[in-house]
């Protein structure tokens, strides 16, 4: 019988500003965390990735590559972000061909949404389970699957 191979969750190549807080087991790599970000339990973002100042990111979240967010935002719990769409009906070893998604500053994310590659303005707010298919370019709240517009915001 053979061995398995066990690899540990791990905090590695990290640029963080100051006032940065990770909770431990979490899973960071090759990323840039800004002043005052916080990172719950049980996350992992991965290489290539930016979060921006005093964001705070909740337990059970997966920020994949080629995700960048701003400022003053809110990742609720297990919220999951996505770069690779499967075009081809699977997964697509080449990164050029992943897509790209920006969260803009004050955006706050319900626990449990889905983040395709997308753009989301700033103040815009997703509710939790909510699946973001396209880009987000008016403040307001949304939710649902596919995400829909339900009401503006000031």
């Amino acid at each position: 019988m053979a061995n398995p191979r066990i690899l540990n969750s791990k905090i590695a190549n990290v640029t963080c500003g100051e006032n940065v807080t990770i909770i431990e087991p979490s899973n960071i790599y090759g990323c840039e965390l800004k002043k005052g970000v916080f990172v719950g339990p049980f996350v992992e973002i991965q290489k290539n990735s930016v979060i921006g100042a005093r964001t705070k990111i909740q337990s059970h979240t997966f920020i994949c590559e080629f995700v960048t967010i701003g400022e003053d935002c809110f990742i609720g719990h297990g919220v999951m972000f996505a770069n690779d769409l499967f075009k081809d009906g699977k997964p697509d070893p080449n990164p050029d061909n992943w897509g790209r998604t920006v969260i803009s500053n004050n955006v706050t994310i319900g626990s449990n949404a889905t983040i395709l590659p997308v753009n989301v303005c700033e103040g815009a707010v997703i509710g939790a389970g909510s699946v973001v298919t396209k880009d987000i370019t008016e403040k307001g709240i949304y939710a649902g699957n596919p995400a829909r517009k339900l009401r503006d915001l000031p």
